[in-house]
């Protein structure tokens, strides 16, 4: 047991686990044996009194062994035609399996625009809050089905970073086919070094965590690792670990040394802010002087005209905007008060002038403090 493990991981009941598609893959399309084993721990706990939310792989790897495909598939198109026919068998695999235990299940299938807009995205946050009083399981993937790139999450490590903000988890397990983060790519040359306690994430670690994934998935340890700067970011601990370990759940919510535990932030965001930067995708660039760069990092301030230097993109009112410093740094990034074509007129003015040039004057600021969050 690990001191540190316990005191960090103590309270965690409210629990995200992302099991990848390298855990769940088995020879019929799914590993029947290692969904049961996680299933009895996750049951095993949640009449414990935890809270537990997954986010599944397994839809593509089940929907090719239903087709017959042994290879890899090509394109897009052909990864969503396998999802829709492996969606329902993942859900009845996990249906069955909780039903043992008495559990229910319930399916949740989103797509990036769903959380994008704020409104769906309290929406969902308060239909897994009731799922989670109700004592369901609540099962979520990437509805791979119809995402295209510009509403697509990525892969199912981005999806779990931001469903841990909306389910206000206070641990993400991240379950994959490696024993953790290690100091060099495990497959290459050399002898590799299991991190177990990472307390920043460095340019270093981010470099050496490979971006491979295997043929039925869709992100390496390299997103694994950004997702756990986005949960750490938010106050969350993390832990990437090997989900085909016998026992490896109730090894992590003890504080056993397993895996690889990533240290929540001290200063953290708060939900809407953790939303701005992480959930939303920027739509332009605001290029900012040192003395705005100043009173947003050091002072706390919001962003006024006067502080604009230029700005990139086509964005309208209430659009997240990147804030830039004039050597190209991102500083920020917010919700901006007026559209582009606004900010471009009014840029290096006062706000006393606001009025004068756009005839109407409805913020001073640009981007206000309470709807912006800063890099750190």
């Amino acid at each position: 047991m690990s001191a540190e493990r316990i005191n960090i991981l103590k309270g965690a009941n409210r629990v995200l686990v992302k099991i990848g598609s390298g855990v769940l893959t088995g020879h019929d399309g799914l590993d029947l044996d290692i969904i049961g084993h996680l299933v009895d721990e996750i049951s095993e706990y949640s009449k414990k009194g935890f809270h537990f939310v997954i986010v599944s792989s397994g839809a593509i790897a089940s929907g090719m062994h239903r087709m017959g495909f042994k290879e890899g598939l090509k394109n897009l198109p052909q990864k969503q035609a396998a999802a829709a026919i492996g969606q329902g068998r993942l859900m009845r695999v996990y249906s069955n399996a909780f039903g043992r235990h008495e559990l229910v299940t319930a399916q949740i299938l989103l797509t990036m625009s769903d959380l994008t807009d704020r409104q769906r995205f309290l929406n969902t946050r308060n239909t897994l809050l009731t799922l989670m009083e109700w004592g369901v399981v609540p099962i979520i993937n990437e509805n791979d089905t119809v995402s295209v790139d510009e509403i697509k999450f990525g892969d199912n490590d981005n999806l779990a970073a931001i469903m841990a903000n909306i389910m206000e988890a206070n641990l993400l397990i991240n379950l994959t086919n490696t024993e953790g983060l290690y100091d060099r790519d495990p497959r290459g040359p050399g002898k590799a070094r299991l991190i177990s306690l990472v307390t920043e994430i460095t340019d270093e670690m981010e470099a050496a965590a490979s971006s491979e994934a295997d043929t039925v998935g869709m992100g390496g340890m390299r997103s694994k690792v950004l997702a756990a700067g986005k949960v750490t970011a938010s106050g969350v601990p993390c832990v990437i670990a090997h989900g085909k370990k016998a026992g490896i759940l109730g090894d992590i919510l003890s504080g056993r040394e397993t895996g690889t535990l990533f240290v929540p932030m001290t200063q953290h965001l708060k939900s809407k802010k953790y939303w701005i930067a992480f959930t939303l995708r920027s739509r332009g660039k605001i290029c900012i002087d040192k003395g705005a760069e100043d009173a947003i990092v050091n002072q706390g301030k919001s962003l006024l005209p006067s502080g604009i230097v230029r700005i990139e993109g086509d964005f309208q009112m209430g659009d997240s905007v990147t804030c830039v410093n004039e050597d190209g740094v991102s500083i920020a990034k917010g919700l901006v008060n007026y559209s582009s074509s606004e900010i471009d007129r009014i840029k290096g003015l006062k706000t006393s002038r606001i009025k004068q040039v756009l005839g109407d004057k409805p913020y001073d600021e640009i981007i206000h403090r309470d709807n912006m969050a800063v890099n750190k």
